[in-house]
């Protein structure tokens, strides 16, 4: 997950008031009779664009004309303060992820959304993290990382994409459920970088998104890939066991991508937008489109099950973020 802006998240809202001016329609009846725009909330190019844009694509012949607006800016939440301030027709839809969806305005000072103001309507994909260590680290599994590192408290570290990651918020979770280690928390700009300083010896351990690129590292003896987060073991890399395998029974956590519109959008339009994605996302072509980035597309999302997932990423990562008083950054 991106990670938090370090910018003045106050400005949210004036930019959000420039998308207030598309057209509105609240009928559910005969939807959709216009363009639909998927709010892609980061700069145009990353890996919203590799999940969003395969998706218009498809709407585009099952719903009529979709587009991808990206409105990046504040780590995704002027995108999504955009959709949120949008009439509830159905035609502004959001590209959320945990950390718009959840750890934004958990962690933002006086923000311009809340947790409850969308309403979730289809996953589309899920990602693992996966703890990953260098090679000189005397471990090989988690139990064993947790006995290195409180044998020697305060000279390990853990590299992350930034603070207030869903990266982070897991290292942390790591730490409490494991009697609380000391392990130095380094944040980065980005993964890449950390996976470098992982690879030169100069950070123990990461807390990454499983990629093919961590797992072509390992095959050549570059880091060691100790556990993944989900609940299941991976369908691409099965040997990996999982952290509720490894001794961590309560250290669960699957970063995930998908559909998202205004709190009060009628409930037709939710269903109607679903069944095509659910469509959509049985292609084996977009399936392994999204595979081939690393990612697990999900076949069999609804409304309701979304909505759990969202729930409970909120429950899991909530009393973490009260405990570390993470703040707005």
């Amino acid at each position: 997950m991106p990670s938090l802006s370090r910018r003045r998240f106050v400005n949210a809202a004036a930019f959000a008031a420039t998308f207030a001016g598309f057209p509105r329609s609240g009928s559910a009846a005969g939807y959709p009779s216009r363009s639909i725009r998927l709010v892609i909330p980061y700069g145009a190019g990353g890996s919203g664009d590799e999940i969003g844009r395969p998706w218009v694509e498809r709407m585009s012949s099952q719903l009529g004309p979709t587009f991808v607006e990206n409105i990046g800016g504040a780590g995704g939440a002027i995108g999504t303060t955009a959709v949120a301030r949008e009439a509830p027709d159905g035609y502004s839809l959001l590209l959320g992820n945990g950390s718009t969806q959840v750890i934004i305005p958990l962690t933002t000072a006086n923000p311009s959304y809340s947790v409850g103001d969308f309403r979730a309507i289809y996953r589309l994909i899920s990602s693992a993290l996966v703890f990953a260590t260098h090679p000189s680290v005397p471990a090989a599994n988690l139990k064993e990382l947790i006995a290195c590192a409180k044998t020697k408290p305060g000279t390990m570290s853990y590299g992350t994409p930034g603070i207030g990651t869903g990266n982070h918020l897991v290292g942390e979770m790591f730490k409490q459920q494991a009697g609380g280690l000391d392990i130095v928390h380094v944040p980065y700009r980005g993964i890449a970088q950390a996976t470098n300083d992982l690879v030169a010896g100069q950070i123990s351990l990461i807390i990454g998104v499983m990629s093919v690129q961590l797992l072509q590292l390992s095959e050549a003896g570059k880091i060691k890939l100790l556990a993944v987060t989900p609940e299941k073991r991976l369908s691409g890399a099965p040997d990996i066991p999982t952290a509720m395998e490894s001794g961590m029974p309560d250290l669960s956590y699957e970063g995930w991508f998908g559909l998202f519109a205004h709190k009060m959008t009628d409930d037709a339009i939710i269903d109607r937008i679903a069944q095509a994605t659910r469509t959509a996302m049985a292609e084996p072509a977009l399936q392994a489109a999204y595979r081939a980035q690393g990612m697990e597309p999900d076949s069999d999302s609804s409304p309701d099950k979304f909505q759990r997932i969202v729930d409970a990423t909120a429950a899991s990562l909530a009393p973490v973020i009260k405990s570390i008083g993470l703040k707005a950054l």
